[in-house]
């Protein structure tokens, strides 16, 4: 099976010289480097935070970082919560921080 994608991130070919050090990167490394590289980031997560398919692979992603690090038990629920954005059976919860007042602060109790 291949699977084919059209970003522009994957049209772009690698230089030898980033080939030379992604292929001294270990496996695990490598999968480490990608988990990070699709994380949604703090300023991109109201945008992003409900987008399934984007969802879907910072869960896989996390997935396989657990598993080439031998804890499959850690990596299945990551594989679950993924199939569960692509199917659809999983939603994004609400922000805690909507509809409180401004300069209250929602993250710690008194």
């Amino acid at each position: 099976m291949t699977f084919s994608t059209t970003t522009e991130a994957t049209k772009k070919q690698p230089s030898p010289d980033s080939r030379l050090a992604l292929a001294s990167l270990s496996d695990l490394e490598l999968a480490q480097v990608l988990a990070e590289r699709l994380a949604i980031k703090p300023n991109d997560w109201h945008r992003l935070n409900r987008n399934r398919p984007v969802r879907a692979q910072e869960q896989l992603t996390a997935a396989l970082v657990y598993l080439l690090s031998q804890k499959p038990d850690e990596a299945l629920p990551r594989v679950e919560q993924a199939l569960g954005w692509l199917n659809r059976s999983v939603t994004a919860p609400p922000c805690p921080t909507h509809g409180q007042p401004k300069g209250r602060d929602t993250h710690t109790s008194n």
